[in-house]
């Protein structure tokens, strides 16, 4: 049986604009029901909500970041009956002079896939977790030096993650180039 989106239960964080918001209507269109998760914007994730229930599936949103992991897998579980496809888009950039390693500082471990593990080792066909990278994280490129660093460490993390937690688990990276979001009106021009 060829594999569907249809009534899956997927968790996008950082859900709420530019790429995130996309994917979650994306998954819309394609059945599947799905968590929107934000920080900051709840007009924004309410009109990504609105959106995405415009195609006859369950939509929730969840404020929290990286620190409330546990509790946003939990309800989205409790919301959507389950979880099947975890797409870890949040993050942030500032720009910086690339080569500057003054600009670079240490971020906590995201914590989402340990919470999400038991849930896709429950579920009969395992779970899918994505993870949105950049194709900065494979080229010296990108707004900083620390977000092309980043990138690149998140990839290396989803080999390890990959190679380690199957057979259930479906780990994979979409690497986009330059999105025309409102991350260009914040960098300006010359940036682009």
């Amino acid at each position: 049986m060829p594999y569907t989106l249809s009534n899956r239960r997927v968790l996008v964080t950082g859900g709420s604009r530019g790429l995130g918001a996309r994917i979650c209507q994306k998954f819309a269109r394609e059945g599947a029901h799905v968590m929107v998760n934000y920080v900051s914007n709840e007009t924004r994730a309410r009109q990504v909500v609105d959106k995405v229930q415009s195609f006859g599936v369950k939509a929730f949103m969840d404020a929290g970041n990286a620190d409330h992991n546990a509790r946003i897998v939990k309800e989205t579980v409790e919301k959507l009956g389950g979880l099947d496809i975890i797409v870890a888009n949040a993050g942030w950039t500032r720009l910086s002079d690339f080569g500057d390693l003054n600009a670079l500082c240490l971020e906590e471990w995201n914590k989402l896939m340990q919470a999400a593990g038991p849930i896709f080792n429950a579920n009969s066909e395992g779970g899918v977790y994505l993870i949105t990278s950049s194709i900065a994280g494979s080229t010296q490129s990108g707004s900083s030096m620390a977000y092309a660093v980043s990138k690149a460490a998140g990839l290396h993390l989803m080999k390890c993650i990959a190679a380690t937690q199957g057979p259930k688990l479906r780990m994979n990276a979409i690497l986009p180039g330059q999105l025309l979001t409102e991350w260009e009106h914040v960098a300006g021009e010359s940036c682009l």
